[in-house]
């Protein structure tokens, strides 16, 4: 079946409150993707994001990020006046989520509510630590022990904390007890809230696709509660880490810093830890997107005290043999993987063994020293194609900053012309492929320059940012894309 989806992060949503939520203007967009034709909305992941402001390093594989529990929702709830969530600043633009203010106020604002929740706890809330402990109980202690050393990453703390003794654990629960019940209570109030929001969107005809990164940030609950899975020495320092080699875009490659997995001690305990991984996932999405997949083939191992990735070897991965394990545990497993980059005929393969659909990208395929297999005449059926990831510049910056030639040739072989909008043109090259599904970020579809774009990879500072103004999206704006979706069979109805 043809389907067609929109790429937009909840922090992009509307709000006057600093960043986008799981409330009002979540369910409001919703109603945007029905009313235009859609059947998926893809998002980034929904984690705590730490130094940097990125989904894809996160204090946590696990939780939500607490930035996304809705402050009206918690109004209703008589958790929160609105006169205290008024009280705060949350930023100078509309169009730009200022994450140091969000740190700043945003958790002073929740305290005030964590002080209503204690007085009156919600009676599903015990029931809800239990159901998620074997996560959350990690989790909560981490995030508390952070406060308690002033952000500090959890490989500076104290020996007896670093490496988890029995006692210090003990006291440290016991000592931080009301630190540790707030972030459980966050956790509470975020998935009461997720689970609402994805109610509605499936009542709406609507699937959610989300996305989970391959690696996870070294200073997470991750590797403090789990560091036998990952590539430490005895004093849990990394020995090797993750990143890309040099290429063409960048002559030192990629130096992540992401910690590596042991896959032979995964392999060991049947892939226990990316078992619990997939299956809270695929309960969270309807449908998961896995960042990376090439790293399952094999991974670029980089030094970990090197401070370029130059010196980096390749290793072999699980391959099929993870996916194969999990899948004999979970049942079979409904996910889109991202197999861009230089791909090796091992890794070809793995995706062609896996039968889940692979990716394509628009921008990628205008390059004039060589035939792309990213031109959509060379695409099948069984693959999701997007005008630009959350790492892309947008349509209509790619046309701004994109080599003259490659441009050229995008407007000769997609028709592109100025009445219709070059990025309604891309969008429609996209649309009129043969791929099952064909996504596109939501900045696209407004036509938004450079200033829009999410991500630019190896920078900091600048990132993660954008946001949609509420006057955006509009019924006439669906109705336009609905357009497109009935023209090109992608079209959704309830």
């Amino acid at each position: 079946m043809r389907t067609g989806g929109i790429l937009m992060h909840i922090s992009s949503l509307p709000s006057k409150y600093g960043i986008g939520t799981m409330g009002r203007e979540a369910k409001r967009f919703v109603n945007f993707l029905a009313e235009a034709g859609q059947t998926y909305w893809q998002i980034l992941p929904i984690c705590p994001t730490s130094y940097g402001d990125s989904p894809y390093q996160s204090f946590s594989s696990f939780a939500g990020n607490p930035y996304f529990i809705d402050l009206e929702l918690l109004c209703k709830d008589g958790l929160l006046l609105k006169e205290e969530c008024e009280s705060y600043f949350w930023g100078k633009k509309e169009t730009e989520a200022d994450f140091g203010i969000l740190y700043e106020n945003r958790y002073d604002l929740l305290k005030k509510a964590y002080a209503r929740f204690e007085k009156k706890q919600p009676e599903k809330f015990s029931a809800f630590c239990e159901w998620e402990k074997e996560w959350l109980d990690d989790y909560a202690l981490f995030m508390a022990l952070k406060d308690a050393n002033q952000g500090a990453a959890w490989y500076e703390w104290k020996r007896e904390l670093k490496f988890r003794e029995e006692d210090a654990m003990k006291t440290a629960r016991e000592e931080y007890k009301a630190e540790i019940k707030f972030y459980k209570m966050l956790q509470y109030l975020f998935f009461k809230q997720w689970r609402s929001l994805k109610a509605y969107a499936n009542k709406k005809g609507i699937s959610i696709i989300g996305d989970v990164p391959i690696y996870v940030a070294g200073d997470s609950a991750d590797v403090w509660a789990n560091p036998k899975q990952f590539y430490l020495d005895e004093e849990l320092n990394p020995i090797e880490v993750a990143g890309c080699p040099p290429d063409a875009f960048s002559e030192d490659g990629q130096l992540w810093g992401n910690p590596l997995f042991r896959w032979d001690k995964m392999k060991e305990d049947g892939y226990g830890w990316w078992t619990k991984r997939i299956c809270a996932m695929s309960k969270l999405y309807d449908i998961v997107r896995i960042d990376h997949f090439r790293g399952f083939d094999s991974y670029y191992a980089i030094p970990a005290k090197d401070d370029t990735a130059r010196n980096g070897t390749w290793k072999k991965g699980p391959g099929m043999d993870l996916f194969e394990t999990v899948e004999k545990k979970l049942g079979k497993l409904n996910i889109i993987v991202e197999d861009l980059g230089f791909l090796t005929p091992s890794v070809l393969k793995m995706v062609k063994d896996s039968g889940f659909p692979g990716m394509k990208v628009i921008q990628f395929a205008f390059d004039t020293r060589e035939e792309s297999d990213y031109l959509p005449h060379n695409y099948t059926s069984h693959s999701v194609v997007y005008t630009g990831t959350h790492d892309n510049d947008t349509l209509m910056g790619w046309i701004e900053t994109a080599p003259k030639d490659s441009v050229k040739f995008a407007k000769k072989y997609l028709n592109l012309t100025r009445k219709e909008g070059y990025n309604w043109g891309m969008m429609r090259g996209a649309w009129a492929s043969v791929s099952d599904l064909a996504v596109v970020p939501m900045q696209d579809i407004l036509g938004l320059g450079s200033k829009a774009r999410m991500n630019t990879p190896s920078t900091l500072g600048c990132n993660w940012k954008w946001r949609a103004k509420k006057s955006d999206i509009t019924l006439q704006l669906a109705k336009k894309v609905r357009k497109y979706m009935k023209m090109y069979g992608r079209e959704h109805r309830e």
